[in-house]
């Protein structure tokens, strides 16, 4: 059984579909044939009896009326005797036998008004088996009885030449949709074949872009389209990787070329070099380092598909927002009004991302602005802290590119102002595991920063 499955695995898609088709169509006509063959015999033979017992009666109506006549007209292929209680013959059709019954006493015997028996044919001189009825006739005093013979060979002629012609048109029949289900099976699978080779090619280089898709709207169509859309995905993913390996490996290699640049010129001057201020810069570096390898291990995390597990703590806005406020000079926080429709202004989260949030916005907002406002405010369910400067603002086309990683404007693209271009993507990423949002908008002049986290 292991090799027939295995042969079976081998053979091509076409073949097995056509092989199963024909399959399918040599039971279902076998089974068929089976049943018609036997429906036509069961109706044949019943027509037969009927006929019998309709000529059976008949003659008993003119036995009971004194009418009938001898030899007794019946139809060709009958016999007909007519046979007293003591088992002699009274009257026959011209073709019966005038001395011995059709059929024995004992079987006479065992047959009621209206039954009847099955016997040799060549008993009474015709060919093949015979069905006999026997019907009760005359008065009570003087009861005869009517024997009506009719032979079924005729019958099991036309069943057994019914047999023979299927059990020749049914192969033909079997083999001709076999070629009618190969030539279909090969037309419908030859979209799929034309996938397939598109998908070679792709694979192999010699073609770019996209799958084939037939001009059917069908289902093959559809997987057409979806498999393009996969592979249009596959090319985002994988040109956003390039670029982002690229820039990644861009952006450590300027504090690390800092960093042995600072540490060949101290080998080669050792007495004259400013150890002191040489740590200074080279733990700058190192720090720059550190906060990059760090913020591209949280984005390497983001793109794993997964939310990673968000500490859940009751954060005070308030007390966050002031103390970030506290570390920047140029950054004013007004505290919000006392209401008696807000009861809280906590939120559920991580302390330590949501202050990495505000540090991101806030340090973006200095390096381009002189004055920065940190506000709060209530929105239902929602509590909202904006940051606000008057810088030169982002253009409407841009407020979604720059939450990209390693996306610098042309008034930002200098990476020794201090940024690396993730810092709005980690607060995009970061309010997206508290179940916020953030967005960017005109502040006339400069840009405002609306950061929305569900209330605890």
């Amino acid at each position: 059984m292991a090799d027939v499955g295995g042969w079976w695995r081998r053979l091509s898609l076409r073949a097995r579909l056509t092989g199963a088709s024909a399959l399918a169509l040599a039971f279902g006509l076998a089974a068929g044939g089976v049943v018609l063959v036997a429906v036509l015999n069961f109706a044949l033979l019943r027509a037969i009896n009927t006929e019998a017992l309709d000529t059976a009666r008949a003659v008993a109506n003119l036995v009971n009326q004194d009418a009938l006549s001898d030899p007794v007209p019946v139809s060709p292929g009958m016999q007909v005797q007519v046979v007293d209680a003591r088992g002699r013959v009274l009257a026959v059709s011209a073709t019966a036998d005038r001395l011995v019954p059709i059929l024995y006493p004992e079987e006479l015997d065992r047959l009621s008004d209206g039954s009847g028996t099955v016997i040799p044919g060549s008993r009474i001189g015709l060919r093949g088996e015979t069905r006999v009825v026997v019907v009760s006739a005359g008065l009570p005093s003087d009861p005869v009885r009517v024997l009506v013979a009719r032979s079924t060979a005729d019958v099991a002629q036309g069943v057994h030449l019914l047999r023979i012609t299927l059990l020749i048109a049914f192969p033909l029949l079997v083999v001709l949709l076999a070629l009618v289900s190969w030539r279909v099976a090969g037309a419908a699978l030859r979209p799929v074949e034309a996938l397939r080779r598109g998908a070679e090619d792709i694979t192999g280089g010699t073609r770019h872009g996209r799958l084939p898709v037939p001009g059917s709207r069908d289902e093959i169509h559809r997987l057409a389209v979806t498999l393009n859309g996969m592979l249009h995905r596959l090319e985002t993913a994988r040109v956003r990787q390039r670029a982002f390996v690229a820039d990644a490996a861009h952006e450590l290699r300027s504090p690390l070329t800092n960093m042995r640049t600072e540490i060949e010129v101290a080998q080669h001057l050792r007495d004259d070099t400013d150890w002191p201020a040489l740590s200074v810069d080279l733990l700058a570096d190192v720090h720059r380092l550190s906060r990059l390898v760090d913020d591209l291990l949280l984005l390497a995390r983001a793109d794993d598909g997964g939310t990673p597990h968000v500490p859940v703590e009751r954060v005070d806005l308030v007390g966050l927002l002031a103390a970030m406020a506290a570390r920047y000079p140029a950054v004013a926080f007004s505290s919000p009004a006392r209401s008696s429709a807000v009861t809280t202004w906590e939120v559920l989260g991580d302390p330590d991302a949501l202050s990495r949030v505000v540090a991101n916005l806030l340090d973006n907002a200095v390096r381009h602005a002189e004055h920065v406002r940190l506000t709060l405010a209530a929105d239902g369910a929602y509590r909202t802290f904006s940051v606000i400067d008057d810088g030169p603002g982002i253009a409407p086309a841009d407020r979604e590119r720059v939450f990209d990683r390693f996306t610098r404007l042309d008034d930002a693209r200098a990476r020794d102002a201090g940024g690396t271009g993730l810092g709005l993507a980690i607060v995009r990423e970061l309010v997206r595991r508290h179940d916020g949002t953030v967005a960017l908008a005109d502040a006339r002049p400069g840009l405002r920063v609306d950061v929305r986290l569900p209330a605890a």
